[in-house]
C-alpha cells in the first residue's frame, strides 16, 4: 500500500510527489476545506464560543477524493504549511478523515512540517512525523472567532448607521486608523521656512567641494532637539543674505580634521515583513504580489528536465535564523566569488525579535547551485527579480562588514564666529556592499562625496556662496513598505496577515492608493471616526498589539483560547449594545454649490448616499431633484477637492481619464470646465503651473498649463525643491533603475546632479 501525503496546493503536491516517488501518493486540499458558515455567525457565545464548522461550498468532491485515498493508504501524512493556518488546515483534514463517514483511523494520521521543499527536508520530515500541534490550532481558531465576532457585530451597525454593504475588521480597522491619523497630521501641519547656507570652496588640491554653515556666533543653524523637533536659526531671506555677506568678507581656514573609521554590518536575511518592504521599495510590488510570487518560488518552479523544484524556504516567518548547512555553503560561495577577505571568520548571528518562532528560518534560497542567472530562462520577470532580491540579501547577510572612513573638515574664520562643516566618506573595504549595491548607493547619499587631501591650517578659497530656502515637510503618507513597517513595529497583525490587511482596506474602499501612497477615502474617515468614538478599545493600537501577544501565548500553551475570547467579547458586546441604542444616522456634511436646480431654482448641494456623493436640490423634500456628480463619476473615481471652478465657482472633482488625472467641474454637463492637475511647480517661462499630461500612448510628460501659448515641457518629473547649486525653482527627476533616481537642475548650464533613493529624497509632487 502507498502512503498518502496531503498538502494545500497542487503546485506543492507536484514538487513533493517528484521528491517522494512511487511509494507515495500526494494530493492537494486546495486550501481550507472547512470554515465558519458564511450566512450566519457560526459561534455559540453562550457555550464558550464553540464554533460550528461547515464544509466550504465546492469542496465536497475534494473531500470525497481525500477520504477514498486515506482509506486505501497505510499512513496519512498531513503536510500543509508550517504555521497556524497550515496547522488548522491539517486539523480540519484530520477531523474529516477520521469522522464516522471515513474508515481512516486517527492512529495512522501524522503531521509533517518542513521549512523548504527540498529532498533533504521533505525526506527528513517523513522519517520523523509528529502529531498535530493543538496549541497552534487553538491560536488560529481564536483569531478566526475574534474576527467573526467583530465582523458580525459591526457590519449590521455600519449598515444601519452609515451605509448598506459596509463591513469592518478587528485588525484592518486599526490599519485604517493609522492612515486617517497620518492624514490629519498632514492637514494640521504648519510649514516653517528656514535657510541653509552652502559654500563652494577650493583648497590647495582638487577637487572643489561643498561645505555648509553649521554654527553662527555659537548658535547651531539647525538644532535637533529631543523627540525629533528642530529649531532653525535662519528663518528669512534677509537674515540669510546678511550672514552670506558676512561670510564673503571672512578668511576661512580648516581648523580641524576629524577622521572616524567604522564598520557597517550587513542586513540580516529577509523575514516576511522586510521582504515585503524591500520588494515594495526596489521592485514596486504590493505586499500581496510579493507573497504570491514568494509562494510560487517556495512551492516549486518547473526547471526543465529537473521538474518542479522549491527555490526558497518558507516565506511566512519573523525569524532571521539560518541553518548551519546554509551558512556553510554560503561561505564557500562567497570565498570562490569574492575572495577570503569577504568571508567573516565566524558566521554572523542575527537576533530575531522577541516572540519570533526560531523553529522557522529566515527566507533564503534552498540551493547554492541555483544562482539567479542560471534560472532566468525558467522564471517570469517578476519571479526572477524577487528571487534575485532574496538571493542577494541572503548572500550579503553572510559576508564581511564594510569598512568606511568618514572625514569631516571643520572650517572657521579668524574670529571663530563661524563654523562651517564638510563631510565625506571613503569606502576602505566594500565587504557585503560588493553584492548588495542598493546599500552602497544609500551610503554614498547619506555620507556625502569625496573630499580632497588637505590638512589643518589650510586656507580655503571661496568660489561661490549659496543661501537656499527650504520649508519643513509634513510627515509623508504611508507607502506599502512604510505601512507594513508601521504594522510590524506597533505589533498589529503578524507576518502572514500584512498582505491581507493592505488588500482588504483597499477592497472595502476605506483607503485609496494614489501615486503609491495611501490616503483615506471620505467613507474611511466616517467609519474610522465612528469606531474611535464608540469602540475606543477595539481600535486602540496597544490593545490590538496585546491581543496579538495573547494569540502567541495561546500558541505557546500559556493561555486558553476560550478565556482570551471571553475577555475580549464582554466589553466589546457592551460597547456594541450601547452604540446600537444611542447612535443616530451618520452622514458627512453636505457641500454647498452655486449650481441652481433646473426644476425649482434652489441651490444644489453635494450630498452623501449609499453609492457615494451625488447632487441634490437643497429644497428637499419639496423638490426631490437629484443627479449624479458626473455621468461616469463614482466615489472612487471622482474625489471632491477644495479648488473652485474658474467659470462657475462650483467644487472641482479629481478625476482619472485616459491621459491621467485631471480636475473637472462638478456641475458637468452644464459646465464642462476641466484643467490638468498642478504639480505645485511654477513654469520658469511664464509662471504658469507645471501640470502632468500624457501622450496618446500613455507616456507621462510635464508641461506649462498655458500651452500652446507657452511650450515649456519636459519628459522628466519636476520636484518642488530648489536647486542647491544655483537656486533654480525646481529640480527634475530621472529614474535610473529600480530603487534609485537622479535629480538634476532644469537649467542645463547649472549642471547640478544628485543620486538619491526614490522613497526618501523625491517628494510626491501632489501630496
Amino acid at each position: 500500500m502507498k502512503s498518502l501525503v496531503i498538502v494545500e496546493s497542487p503546485a506543492k503536491a507536484k514538487t513533493i510527489n517528484k521528491i517522494l516517488g512511487q511509494d507515495f501518493s500526494v494530493k492537494a486540499s486546495i486550501g481550507h476545506i472547512r470554515d465558519l458558515p458564511k450566512k450566519e455567525m457560526g459561534v455559540d457565545v453562550e457555550k464558550d464560543f464553540q464554533p460550528s464548522y461547515v464544509i466550504i461550498p465546492g469542496k465536497e468532491k475534494v473531500i470525497r477524493e481525500l477520504r477514498k485515498a486515506a482509506k486505501e493508504a497505510d499512513r496519512v501524512y498531513l503536510a500543509p504549511d508550517p504555521d497556524r493556518e497550515g496547522e488548522a488546515i491539517a486539523w480540519h483534514i484530520a477531523s474529516v478523515l477520521s469522522d464516522s463517514r471515513s474508515k481512516a483511523k486517527t492512529e495512522k494520521i501524522y503531521r509533517v512540517t518542513f521549512n523548504e521543499i527540498t529532498e533533504r527536508a521533505v525526506s527528513e520530515a517523513v522519517k520523523n512525523p509528529k502529531k498535530i500541534d493543538i496549541f497552534k490550532v487553538d491560536a488560529q481558531q481564536a483569531r478566526r472567532i475574534l474576527d467573526r465576532l467583530v465582523g458580525y457585530g459591526l457590519s449590521p451597525l455600519l449598515w444601519k448607521k452609515v451605509r448598506r454593504g459596509l463591513s469592518a475588521g478587528r485588525v484592518q480597522s486599526v490599519a485604517v486608523k493609522l492612515i486617517v491619523d497620518r492624514e490629519r497630521e498632514i492637514e494640521a501641519f504648519q510649514k516653517e521656512e528656514y535657510w541653509n547656507i552652502d559654500l563652494q570652496v577650493e583648497g590647495s588640491m582638487p577637487p572643489q567641494f561643498t561645505a555648509r554653515l553649521s554654527k553662527y556666533h555659537g548658535a547651531l543653524v539647525i538644532n535637533r532637539e529631543a523627540e525629533g523637533k528642530e529649531r532653525f536659526l535662519i528663518r528669512t531671506s534677509e537674515y540669510a543674505e546678511q550672514i552670506a555677506r558676512e561670510i564673503e568678507k571672512e578668511t576661512h581656514t580648516i581648523s580641524k580634521i576629524e577622521k572616524k573609521e567604522r564598520k557597517r554590518s550587513p542586513y540580516p536575511p529577509f523575514t516576511t515583513s522586510t521582504l515585503q518592504q524591500e520588494a515594495a521599495r526596489k521592485l514596486r510590488h504590493t505586499a500581496k504580489k510579493t507573497m504570491m510570487l514568494a509562494q510560487q518560488l517556495y512551492e516549486g518552479i518547473e526547471l526543465g528536465e529537473e521538474g518542479a523544484v522549491g527555490l526558497i524556504t518558507y516565506m511566512r516567518t519573523d525569524a532571521v535564523r539560518v541553518a548551519p548547512e546554509a551558512q556553510l555553503w554560503a561561505k564557500e560561495y562567497i570565498g570562490k566569488r569574492f575572495g577570503r577577505d569577504y568571508t567573516p571568520e565566524k558566521p554572523p548571528v542575527y537576533r530575531s525579535k522577541a516572540g519570533a518562532q526560531e523553529a522557522h528560518e529566515a527566507i533564503r534560497p534552498t540551493d547554492i547551485n541555483r544562482q539567479p542567472e542560471s534560472l532566468k530562462p525558467f522564471l517570469s520577470k517578476d519571479q526572477y527579480n524577487l528571487y534575485t532580491l532574496i538571493w542577494n540579501r541572503f548572500i550579503a547577510s553572510q559576508m564581511s562588514p564594510s569598512r568606511l572612513e568618514q572625514t569631516t573638515f571643520i572650517i572657521e574664520n579668524m574670529a571663530k564666529t563661524l563654523e562651517i562643516r564638510a563631510t565625506g566618506t571613503v569606502v576602505r573595504f566594500d565587504g557585503f556592499m560588493a553584492l548588495y549595491t542598493e546599500s552602497k548607493d544609500e551610503i554614498e547619499e547619506e555620507e556625502g562625496g569625496i573630499l580632497p587631501h588637505l590638512k589643518a591650517g589650510d586656507i580655503l578659497k571661496l568660489i561661490e556662496i549659496n543661501p537656499s530656502q527650504h520649508f519643513t515637510q509634513p510627515p509623508p503618507r504611508y507607502t506599502e513598505a512604510t505601512l507594513v513597517k508601521a504594522l510590524e513595529e506597533k505589533g498589529i497583525g503578524r507576518p502572514s496577515t500584512y498582505a491581507a490587511i493592505l488588500s482588504t482596506i483597499q477592497d472595502r474602499k476605506y483607503v485609496l492608493k494614489t501615486e503609491g501612497r495611501f490616503g483615506p477615502t471620505e467613507l474611511g474617515v466616517v467609519v474610522n471616526d465612528l469606531l474611535v468614538d464608540k469602540f475606543p478599545e477595539l481600535i486602540d493600537i496597544s490593545f490590538t498589539a496585546k491581543m496579538e501577544d495573547e494569540l502567541d501565548s495561546i500558541e505557546e500553551g500559556k493561555m486558553k483560547w476560550v478565556e482570551v475570547v471571553k475577555e475580549f467579547y464582554k466589553p466589546f458586546s457592551h460597547d456594541l449594545s450601547e452604540a446600537t441604542k444611542t447612535l443616530g444616522k451618520i452622514r458627512p456634511a453636505d457641500i454647498p454649490t452655486e449650481i441652481m436646480c433646473e426644476k425649482c431654482g434652489m441651490p444644489m448641494v453635494i450630498k452623501w448616499g449609499r453609492h457615494g456623493r451625488f447632487m441634490a436640490c437643497s429644497g428637499y423634500p419639496n423638490c426631490k431633484n437629484t443627479r449624479p456628480l458626473e455621468s461616469q463619476g463614482t466615489e472612487n473615481t471622482a474625489q471632491i477637492t477644495e479648488e473652485k471652478c474658474e467659470v462657475c465657482g462650483s467644487p472641482m472633482l479629481l478625476k482619472s481619464g485616459r491621459f491621467g488625472k485631471f480636475l473637472a467641474c462638478s456641475r458637468y454637463p452644464e459646465c464642462k470646465t476641466t484643467k490638468p492637475l498642478s504639480t505645485g511647480v511654477k513654469c520658469p517661462e511664464d509662471g504658469g503651473d507645471i501640470v502632468e499630461r500624457r501622450t496618446k500612448k500613455g507616456r507621462s510628460f510635464w508641461s506649462c498649463s498655458n500651452y500652446p501659448n507657452c511650450i515649456f515641457a519636459t519628459w522628466n518629473k519636476p520636484v518642488p525643491k530648489k536647486c542647491p547649486n544655483c537656486g533654480a525653482d525646481f529640480l527634475l527627476e530621472k529614474r535610473d533603475k529600480v530603487g534609485e533616481t537622479t535629480v538634476f537642475c532644469y537649467k542645463k548650464e547649472c549642471g547640478y546632479t544628485e543620486k538619491v533613493q526614490i522613497e526618501e529624497a523625491v517628494p510626491s509632487v501632489n501630496q
